[in-house]
C-alpha cells in the first residue's frame, strides 16, 4: 500500500484532531473490510496549544483556564497515550495514520522507530541525540542532570492502526514550557534545533528530512 505525506502547514489543534481523526476511522473501517486504504504521515504546524494524554494528571498544568487565555494558549484532553505538552508555531508535528501490520510492526517497535527518524535528524545537523529509560521521546544528554527533551512522543493505537505521533522542537518558543510540567517531569529541561544551533532552522528543511528518515526507516521495518 501506498503512503503519502500530506502538509497542512499551519493549522488549529482542533481542526487538525478531526481531520485525523476522520483519516483514523477511514483507515481503520477499510482494513477491517478488507478495502483498498491509504498510509499518511501528515506534517504540520499549531497555534499555541497544550495537550494533556489519557494518562496525564491535571496539575502537571500550572495555569488556569484565564491565565491561559492571558498568553492566547488553549488546553485539550486526548485520547493519546503520555501526559501533558506544548504545541506551537516553530514546532513540526508529524502526524502519521499506518497501519502497522502492514510494516510488521507493534506499537513499541513503532515508538522506536519515530524516535530513531528524530535522533538522525538531529544527527544530520550535528547534534547527538538519544533515548532515556522510561521516558518516551528524543533527550539531549539524556543520562546527565542537564537532560533535555527535544522531542516528545505520544500515540494512539486500535486495529494496529495509530494516530498522534510526535512534535519535534524547531524554533519553538520555549518559555511556553514553564507553564507546565512537560510529560510530567519536574526534573528535566526541554530544547529545540534552534537552541542548541544557535540561529533559525528553515522549517521546510526539517521537515524534508524527517520525512525521509521515517520513509526510509518505514521501508526497512
Amino acid at each position: 500500500m501506498k503512503t503519502t505525506v500530506i502538509d497542512w502547514n499551519f493549522i488549529p489543534y482542533a481542526e487538525a484532531w478531526q481531520r485525523q481523526t476522520e483519516y483514523f476511522d477511514t483507515l481503520v473501517r477499510a482494513k477491517q473490510n478488507g478495502e483498498e486504504y491509504e498510509n499518511v504521515i501528515i506534517l504540520c504546524e499549531h497555534p499555541s496549544v497544550y495537550t494533556l494524554g489519557r494518562s496525564g494528571k491535571e496539575n502537571n498544568m500550572l495555569l488556569s483556564e484565564a491565565q491561559l487565555e492571558k498568553i492566547g494558549a488553549t488546553l485539550y484532553h486526548i485520547d493519546r497515550g503520555g501526559d501533558i505538552t506544548y504545541h506551537g508555531p516553530g514546532q513540526l508535528v508529524c502526524y502519521p495514520i499506518l497501519n502497522l501490520e502492514e510494516f510488521d510492526l507493534g506499537l513499541k517497535e513503532y515508538v522506536h522507530l519515530l524516535e530513531e527518524a528524530v535522533i538522525r535528524v538531529c544527527a544530520s545537523y550535528g547534534i547527538t541525540a538519544g533515548r532515556l529509560e522510561k521516558a518516551t521521546g528524543v533527550w539531549l544528554e539524556g543520562d546527565t542532570s542537564r537532560a533535555r527533551k527535544i522531542c516528545a512522543i505520544g500515540v494512539r493505537s486500535s486495529h494496529y492502526v495509530t494516530m498522534h505521533g510526535l512534535a519535534l522542537n524547531v524554533n519553538t518558543d520555549l518559555r511556553y514550557f514553564n507553564y507546565i510540567h512537560p510529560c510530567g517531569f519536574i526534573d528535566k529541561g526541554v530544547t529545540s534545533l534552534r537552541q542548541e544551533l544557535g540561529s533559525e532552522i528553515p522549517m521546510s528543511e526539517v521537515k524534508q528530512r524527517l520525512e525521509l528518515e521515517i520513509k526510509n526507516l518505514l521501508t526497512r521495518s
